[in-house]
C-alpha cells in the first residue's frame, strides 16, 4: 500500500545540523523518504547515523536546519510533539521495562491519534508468536531477541506510521533475524514508512527501497535498490562490506 503521489513526504530533512555540547556531529543532512518506503542509513560506527535519528526525535542537544514529517516543521518541537505527529522510535537500547511482564509492556504506550490505528495484542502476537509465549515473562527473563521484538512491537501498539529503526539486528540470532526481516516486508505491506539504520548490510540489502551512506556527518552517497550491484565497489570500500 502506497501513498499517493501527491503526498507530503513522510520525513523531509533539509540542511540538518546537529551538537551534543559543544561536539559538531551532524553537517548539512538531506534525506527525503517517501510514504510507505523502507530507507536505510548506512556508515561506519560514528559516522553521524544514530545522532541522525535522535536529531530527527529532538534528542540532541542543539539543531538547526529544517525537519518536515508529513509536511509538518519540526525544528522547534519537543520530542512529546514529534512522537504524536505519528513517529516511532526505537534506539538501540531498546528500554525494556524490566520489572514488567511482556505484556505490560505492550500494553504501557498511549496511542497517538494518526489515520494509522494501532496494531491490536493479537496482531502483535500473530507478528511475533514468541512474544505471545513470553507474554507473561518479565523484561528482564526475555531473550535479547525476544526484547528486541518487543521494543519494535510496542512501537506498533501505539499508531504511529513513520518508524525509525536504529540496529534491531545486532547481535541477535539469524533466527531472529529472519523474522525481523518478515517484519519490515510485513509492515511495507501495510503501508508503514521505515528509517533504519543498520550496520549488518546481509540483512538491510533485501529490504530497502533506497539507501544512504553517511561519513562524518554527511550524506556521501545515495541510491535506489536497483542500483545496489553497481554500487557495490564504493560500498564495499566505504564499509568493507
Amino acid at each position: 500500500m502506497r501513498a499517493n503521489s501527491s503526498s507530503p513526504p513522510a520525513l523531509e530533512i533539509r540542511q540538518l545540523e546537529a551538537w551534543y555540547g559543544e561536539s559538531h556531529v551532524l553537517h548539512g543532512v538531506d534525506i527525503l523518504v517517501k510514504p510507505g518506503e523502507v530507507v536505510t542509513l548506512l556508515g561506519r560506527n560514528g559516522a553521524g547515523r544514530t545522532t541522525t535519528m535522535r536529531a530527527i526525535m529532538g534528542l540532541t542537544g542543539a539543531r538547526k536546519g529544517s525537519v518536515k514529517i508529513y509536511g509538518q516543521e519540526t525544528i522547534q518541537m519537543p520530542t512529546h510533539r514529534i512522537a504524536h505527529l505519528g513517529v516511532g522510535y526505537c534506539p538501540e537500547e531498546r528500554g525494556i521495562f524490566s520489572s514488567l511482564s511482556c505484556e505490560e509492556n505492550l500494553l504501557l504506550p498511549p496511542a497517538l491519534k494518526t489515520d494509522m490505528p494501532g496494531m491490536s495484542l493479537d496482531e502483535i502476537y500473530a507478528m511475533f508468536p514468541n512474544l505471545a509465549e513470553r507474554r507473561h515473562s518479565q523484561g528482564t527473563r526475555l531473550s535479547g531477541g525476544e526484547q528486541q521484538m518487543l521494543a519494535v512491537a510496542r512501537i506498533l501498539r501505539t499508531g504511529a506510521k513513520l518508524l525509525l529503526l536504529d540496529e534491531i539486528s545486532e547481535g541477535l540470532a539469524p533466527v531472529i533475524v529472519q523474522t525481523l526481516a518478515r517484519m519490515i516486508i510485513t509492515l511495507r505491506e501495510k503501508g508503514y514508512t521505515v528509517v533504519m539504520v543498520e550496520q549488518n548490510f546481509r540483512f538491510a540489502a533485501p529490504l530497502a527501497d533506497r539507501f544512504y551512506v553517511m561519513e562524518h556527518g554527511r550524506i556521501i552517497e545515495k541510491f535506489g535498490a536497483g542500483e545496489l550491484q553497481e554500487k557495490m565497489p564504493v560500498l564495499n570500500e566505504l564499509l568493507g562490506v
